[in-house]
């Protein structure tokens, strides 16, 4: 089965938004820092959900945002591929929420953000949003929470 998605990077221009995950039960995610999003519902655009999923984790509004990447995650859960669409937000507004159900959310600076547990191929996004590579596609392949495939393309703006 094939599963939409989306990552949000929110950026204020000194620190990444991320979100520790230590709130849900039985979170494939639980422990790591990550961005927000989630799954496209039917009928939404991928840039529908991102404004979605950042209004009901983060209570922030996205006035603009920048598509930068494709990821695929083949068999990331049982029987599902993930295919998911990265944004980056810098121009939003409202108050951060202080309940998100599903972990703390934190303003990470930038020179900590990689210092944060986090997925293995997480830390490439993080790289490729701090260093502003234009656009990126990559394929990751976990067995076992580690990566074990990655292939990665860059293009120009």
């Amino acid at each position: 089965m094939v599963k939409l998605a989306t990552i949000c990077y929110i950026d204020n221009g000194e620190a990444l938004l991320l979100m520790h995950r230590n709130k849900k039960p039985n979170d494939v995610h639980e422990g790591k820092w990550i961005s927000v999003g989630g799954k496209l519902e039917q009928g939404e655009s991928p840039e529908d959900c991102a404004k979605r999923e950042i209004l009901e984790e983060t209570g922030l509004h996205v006035k603009s945002m920048r598509f930068r990447g494709v990821i695929t995650f083949p068999h990331f859960t049982p029987d599902e591929d993930w295919y998911t669409y990265v944004f980056q937000v810098t121009d939003f507004d409202g108050d951060l929420r202080e309940d998100c159900i599903e972990g703390t959310l934190e303003w990470v600076p930038y020179e900590a953000v990689l210092d944060k547990p986090t997925w293995e191929g997480d830390y490439e996004m993080f790289r490729w949003i701090l260093e502003d590579v234009p656009f990126f596609s990559a394929k990751f392949t976990y067995d076992q929470q580690m990566l074990v495939e990655k292939e990665v393309v860059f293009y120009d703006a």
